[in-house]
């Protein structure tokens, strides 16, 4: 994925006239709930809040182009509303690509479940039935 994903995206945003930030495609896509990270910095404070504040982060890597990361990210806003208890990170993997890279990213989106700063578990793919199940579990096991 790395540079050669970065460059493809670029190409692709310049051919197509794509004049919309990142930022601005992932704005369209989610709640008010999820936040949108697309630096180093702003995972890390995110991460750090979460552990402090106790709550299990839950991190959807993802792309704001992708036919099945715009897809699930109706449902992922509504399920960061739903579970405010929760925190809900949108990572942009053409941005953090290096970063992404870290987490073996293979397909988008996914999920991720995190727990004072350990992984705790993890969903792959775009299903609107089973991550709200995934969730709601996650959800269920921090109130015992």
């Amino acid at each position: 994925m790395g540079h050669c994903w970065s460059k493809f995206l670029r190409i692709f945003k310049c051919l197509y006239g794509d004049s919309k930030d990142d930022e601005e495609l992932y704005s369209e896509l989610t709640s008010k709930n999820v936040h949108i990270i697309t630096t180093i910095q702003s995972w890390e404070e995110k991460l750090t809040e979460a552990t402090r504040d106790g709550k299990i982060l839950v991190a959807n890597f993802s792309t704001p182009w992708s036919g099945p990361c715009r897809s699930i990210a109706p449902t992922y806003g509504e399920l960061a509303d739903k579970y405010p208890s929760l925190m809900f990170l949108t990572v942009d993997v053409d941005t953090l690509a290096e970063f992404s890279t870290s987490w073996e990213i293979s397909a988008t989106p996914t999920f991720f479940f995190i727990k004072e700063g350990r992984q705790v578990d993890k969903f792959v793919g775009a299903d609107k039935v089973q991550l709200p199940k995934k969730i709601a579990a996650v959800a269920n096991a921090t109130r015992v």
